[in-house]
């Protein structure tokens, strides 16, 4: 490591797995915004965006995966988990890791029209909540911001055809 650099551990590994969803999403024309749950150790839950294929709002990569988390666990309450995701998440789905009790969340790229944990709002320390969890931003942000600047450029490109 270099002057400067912190060593995150897991969390660059569990964000490829969040930036390969991504792909998935964007393969298939969703946004591409992918995330994972990991609890204890392990990962519970992937998804990514499908709100087009589904023709679902509340389709966003990291609440389709906190649901996915929550069958699989076998309770609402994902206390001891973990959120990855590529992009800040928005308010639904911030509101929705208070609501879980979700322990952490680690995303990768700020979302500075949307982002509501820490952009523009911070539900992940509001005390008018009845829940707080932490969150470390900007793992692996350049390359889910690629991600996303790719497919809009790309979007943008074809719409002008």
């Amino acid at each position: 490591m270099g002057a400067g650099e912190k060593d995150l551990g897991p969390d660059e590994s569990y964000m490829g797995m969040a930036l390969e969803e991504a792909e998935l999403a964007a393969a298939e024309g969703e946004v591409p915004i992918g995330a994972v749950v990991v609890c204890d150790g392990r990962v519970v839950a992937r998804a990514h965006n499908r709100r087009e294929a589904d023709a679902d709002p509340s389709a966003h990569a990291e609440f389709s995966a906190m649901v996915a988390a929550a069958r699989e666990l076998g309770r609402w309450r994902l206390t001891g988990c973990t959120v990855y995701v590529t992009l800040e998440p928005c308010l639904m789905c911030a509101g929705l890791m208070v609501n879980a009790r979700i322990d952490r969340c680690v995303y990768g790229a700020s979302d500075p029209k949307g982002g509501a944990l820490g952009t523009l709002y911070d539900v992940s320390h509001d005390p008018r909540l009845n829940h707080e969890f932490e969150v470390t931003g900007g793992v692996r942000a350049e390359e889910a911001a690629s991600q996303l600047r790719g497919f809009f450029r790309a979007r943008r490109a074809a719409s002008k055809r």
